[in-house]
């Protein structure tokens, strides 16, 4: 995948929208702000009186930005500039903690502490397709083949849910009873992460061999201590070569993949470092905190590039989309 990052200590010559750095960022001062990548400026904001945000996602054609609060879903258009949603997603009640859109960008998909995980055409205020879980669910990714949901729960469960058959085909406890923070994977891996409330991550691949037949799924999940307290964050990079996660103990970590050695540790958050988000090439990550700040980083060289301020409380999300559309 092409990233459109280029050299990012020059701040570049205005680009076609195609290859244009979509970054934004969101939390509890109730305000989606749009940053201008290599220079850290602040370019645009959005106000959402609603509640705080707790999730944001970037549909792939670029033009659309979803933004997940206390019961409350939108999406804004980013094409026009205006501060209005453009369509109301309701439905849960409860705080919406995962979101994000299919590879093609006509529909998304949502979980809730309300205990649902629901299916949307992005034209309609309705939901198409409902599955209630038997608690808050904290995490929901797309399957790499996109014909199943994967969703992780506040009681350790993480269930497949079918969008074909609208039912749970698969579920299992990779490490016991600890709620599930987090759970990553990629469009290109048949690889599955996921991290918990005690500091763990645990990985195991959607591959069946003749040497995994006959055992049982936790069987097949290795499980390592990433971080000191919980641990809130996971995210493989789009080349599947890394990991990042990030933790209560304001750090973030990056592990080679697929031997899950610490490569390196970030250092320069003071608190809670909530969400992360790679460059599509895999080169930069951006980090969100309770400190007020996102943070961009070289993740070869380990060092901080930049850090975007303006949030007047804690930063819980961050979004990035610098994909060639072609």
């Amino acid at each position: 995948t092409q990233s459109t990052w280029g050299n990012m200590s020059v701040t570049p010559q205005r680009k076609p929208a195609n290859t244009s750095v979509v970054l934004a960022t969101a939390g509890y001062d109730h305000t989606i702000r749009f940053w201008e990548a290599p220079n850290g400026m602040c370019s645009r904001t959005i106000q959402y009186a609603d509640s705080q945000i707790n999730k944001l996602a970037i549909s792939p054609d670029k033009k659309y930005i979803l933004a997940a609060g206390n019961t409350h879903l939108r999406m804004f258009d980013l094409t026009t500039g205006s501060a209005h949603p453009v369509i109301n997603f309701d439905g849960h009640t409860h705080n919406i903690t995962a979101v994000g859109f299919n590879k093609e960008g006509n529909w998304i998909y949502s979980g809730s502490e309300d205990g649902t995980v629901k299916v949307w055409d992005v034209r309609n205020p309705i939901p198409q397709r409902e599955f209630e879980n038997k608690a808050a669910v904290n995490s929901v990714v797309l399957h790499p083949e996109e014909g199943e949901l994967i969703s992780g729960d506040q009681l350790g469960v993480v269930q497949f849910w079918d969008l074909s058959a609208s039912c749970c085909v698969k579920q299992m406890t990779p490490h016991g009873t600890t709620p599930i923070r987090c759970i990553s994977t990629t469009p290109e891996s048949k690889l599955i992460t996921a991290v918990n409330n005690t500091g763990h991550c645990m990985w195991w691949t959607l591959d069946s061999s003749p040497l995994t037949e006959g055992k049982l799924e936790e069987d097949l999940v290795n499980v390592f201590r990433a971080h000191d307290g919980y641990a809130l964050k996971c995210l493989l990079s789009p080349d599947a070569k890394l990991l990042a996660t990030t933790g209560a103990d304001k750090l973030v970590k990056i592990w080679k993949v697929p031997d899950f050695s610490l490569d390196k540790t970030l250092q320069a958050h003071v608190r809670w470092v909530w969400d992360c988000a790679f460059s599509a090439d895999s080169a930069y990550l951006i980090t969100a905190s309770s400190d007020l700040t996102a943070r961009l980083w070289d993740v070869k060289q380990g060092t901080m590039m930049r850090s975007f301020t303006g949030h007047t409380k804690a930063v819980t999300c961050v979004a990035l989309n610098d994909m060639t559309v072609e």
